[in-house]
């Protein structure tokens, strides 16, 4: 006799059960990670202005515990007034991470008042803005020692003691220029694909301790940083661009916003966290068709500001680098979050170079 062949229609039922039971067990595991925050304690490096202040605040909402790391002594005393309004507890340590020395001594001082380190959020970040013709070889060693061996200190110090208590969250800010490289961005994207690279890594080898680790791929963010961002080459027009790229509510999303969706992600220890529309479709556009959007990369290289000989080898704040087109109406609502995240320009202690931020 000839045996029945299965019918096609139930191909699509098996798929359809099949993906069912996926979503469930991802339902289920999301659910089992899911901490609350309370209590718990958040150290947050890069925390006395922007996109760590941010994060501070949410996670000061939800009656964390904080500490802040930065370098700025002056701005960590300001943060702090701020959030002990929540009625918690903060604590603030003058830390520059890229010394492993004292990212040592700044953990160990931090568990010795707290207690374990609950959840740690590598932050700390710089960025240098313009062609390569004007980028030298310290650009990129600043950036690497920022972006990678910063978050790397931090881990190997906090690492050993959430392996003893069983347990703990990692997130790491890196960029969509970790992702995709973007012109006129080239030590600050080498450096984030780094720590991509790390963040992703740690995150593989953790797991089984309980640990999970983040990486967030923020595409723009109105933080209020733009202003103290480094730019090189014609500084007006590059500062003028990245800000107003920057202010577009068309191509970036509020740092408030940015920070709910980072504090979620690292509730439920999910692995990866891309913000922005934006971001999630160059990450995709640049995964199914590299090479062509490598060209398009080369197209919008074309169209930046050309080198600057001389004069733009010098590293300058976007504050210092300001023009008829930024601060403007165009850059508006970038401008508006200096004050709020605490990113008031500061001279330097020498005096040169002292002109003051417009908010308009």
């Amino acid at each position: 006799m000839r045996r029945n062949s299965p019918t096609h229609g139930s191909i699509p039922v098996k798929l359809a059960l099949a993906g069912v039971a996926a979503a469930g067990c991802a339902y289920a595991v999301r659910r089992h990670r899911r901490i609350d925050f309370s209590g718990r304690t958040v150290l947050i490096s890069g925390a006395s202005r922007g996109l760590g202040l941010e994060l501070a605040r949410g996670f000061a909402a939800e009656h964390a515990n904080i500490i802040l790391l930065a370098r700025n002594q002056e701005r960590l005393d300001e943060s702090r007034r701020e959030l002990e309004d929540y009625g918690i507890r903060v604590s603030i340590r003058q830390c520059d991470v890229t010394h492993a020395e004292e990212v040592r001594h700044a953990v160990a001082s931090v568990i010795g008042d707290f207690g374990p380190i609950d959840i740690l959020v590598n932050n700390a970040g710089t960025i240098q803005v313009g062609p390569i013709d004007n980028m030298q070889l310290q650009d990129y060693d600043e950036a690497m020692a920022v972006h990678f061996w910063g978050p790397l200190h931090l881990m190997q110090e906090v690492i050993p003691h959430m392996k003893q208590q069983r347990g703990g969250r990692i997130v790491n800010i890196t960029s969509i220029g970790g992702k995709v490289a973007v012109p006129h961005l080239t030590p600050y994207v080498a450096s984030k694909f780094a720590l991509v690279g790390l963040s992703e890594g740690m995150r593989a080898e953790l797991v089984k301790d309980a640990i999970y680790v983040t990486t967030v791929v923020p595409g723009l963010m109105r933080t209020g940083s733009h202003v103290n961002a480094f730019f090189k080459g014609k500084h007006k027009k590059e500062y003028a661009l990245f800000s107003m790229a920057n202010a577009s509510p068309l191509l970036s999303t509020s740092s408030q916003r940015a920070a709910r969706q980072i504090i979620e992600a690292c509730r439920y220890g999910k692995a990866e966290l891309v913000i922005t529309p934006q971001a999630r479709l160059l990450q995709i556009a640049s995964s199914l068709f590299p090479s062509i959007t490598a060209e398009i990369m080369g197209v919008v290289s074309r169209a930046l500001p050309g080198k600057q000989p001389g004069a733009g080898d010098e590293l300058k704040r976007g504050w210092q680098s300001q023009s008829l087109l930024a601060p403007s109406l165009l850059t508006r609502m970038a401008d508006r979050m200096v004050r709020r995240n605490n990113e008031e320009p500061q001279a330097p202690r020498d005096g040169k170079n002292n002109s003051t931020f417009r908010e308009m």
